[in-house]
């Protein structure tokens, strides 16, 4: 690709142009990024060789790095080596591979991978000079690392794992509600009646067309959890299956729960969309830790017609009564600075194309 065919237009920038910023040096990595790492609208972040314990989460703040604010909070380090265990309830900070040199018109934003999601481990990005996790101001230059926290189990991890990736994008690109109306009114975005307020509103699927198992809630005490290991676990020994035909869920403090949206999702070509994690005016929980949904999601030309989101749900302060067909979060799109030269789930492995209640790749 020349630097005259790389996309200039508005939006998230697609994965031919991701290659194009790896080529450039705009991002770079030791050792080097490689091709499968690239996704659609996203590029997949490595972790590095050595975790350090934290006794506290934090940001850096302006003017800080956070190579010298870490002495502050540091308990220990330890190479990863061949594998370590990152323990549940624990903080940890791990240094990415890859860095960045960002053009002045490019901002980035990182999120979960859908299977670190599923997990209940939350790992989000902190830069230099940072102040918010998770999103990386335009012309950034400098490390990244990722703070991990296991909340439901214990993880082995290795160098190279990938927990979360980046999204990039040039200027403003989010869709308003007029532009999302008209969008839906040409590819119908969900199953149903769209509603659409600050985004597309989606519900909880609390009463299965077949059957009565509304979902999963974590096992308090189970083992650890392998992160290369896909399809090994029985989903027994780290699971409580949920099983009920009144349409109610009621959710217990501290636990973590997966469920089911009742809409099946479609996230067209030419755009991509992200999760809002928390509305607070929904209720004590928060929806979705892995919020990224690629162009092809649930698209019938990426094989994905009836893709259903799974929503990833912990309760906060107070135990809180779920009901079938509750609003429980929305989808915010955004326009693609060009379509992607592949889509989610077209002739790329796609763990969650086509999906309903489904848990992490790694249960059997």
């Amino acid at each position: 690709m020349t630097k005259d065919s790389v996309t200039r237009h508005p939006g998230v920038l697609p994965s031919q142009d991701l290659r194009h910023l790896i080529e450039t040096g705009a991002i770079a990595a030791d050792p080097a990024v490689l091709p499968d790492q690239v996704q659609p609208a996203s590029l997949d972040l490595r972790l590095g060789t050595v975790a350090v314990r934290l006794r506290a989460s934090f940001l850096p703040g302006k003017g800080r790095t956070v190579a010298e604010r870490l002495p502050e909070f540091e308990m220990h380090r330890f190479a990863l080596g061949s594998g370590m265990v990152l323990e549940k309830g624990c903080v940890y900070v791990v240094e990415l591979a890859e860095n960045l040199a960002l053009p002045a018109d490019l901002s980035a934003v990182t999120n979960a991978k859908s299977s670190t999601g599923r997990l209940d481990l939350l790992v989000r990005v902190i830069t230099d000079d940072g102040v918010e996790f998770d999103r990386i101001p335009a012309g950034y230059s400098g490390k990244l690392y990722a703070e991990i926290c296991p909340r439901s189990f214990s993880v082995l991890v290795r160098p190279g794992m990938r927990l979360n990736q980046i999204r990039l994008r040039r200027g403003q690109a989010v869709l308003s509600d007029a532009e999302l109306v008209a969008l839906n009114a040409e590819v119908p975005l969900v199953s149903g009646r769209a509603v659409i307020s600050e985004g597309l509103g989606f519900s909880v699927d609390l009463r299965p067309q077949t059957g009565d198992l509304l979902g999963y809630r974590a096992k308090p005490h189970a083992g650890v959890i392998d992160l290369d290991r896909v399809g090994a676990y029985d989903p027994a020994e780290f699971w409580e299956e949920l099983h009920a035909t009144s349409g109610q869920l009621i959710l217990d403090p501290g636990a973590f729960y997966i469920l089911v949206s009742r809409e099946a999702v479609c996230i067209p070509p030419g755009y991509a969309a992200e999760m809002a994690p928390y509305l607070a005016m929904v209720g004590e929980f928060r929806v979705h830790y892995a919020g990224f949904f690629d162009p092809g999601f649930g698209h019938a030309a990426a094989g994905g017609v009836g893709a259903r989101g799974v929503l990833e749900v912990r309760c906060h302060e107070a135990p809180f009564a779920l009901e079938h067909g509750q609003i429980v979060g929305r989808l915010v799109y955004e326009r693609m600075a060009a379509v992607p030269d592949r889509l989610y789930g077209a002739g790329i492995a796609s763990n969650y194309q086509g999906q309903g209640l489904k848990l992490a790749k790694h249960f059997r």
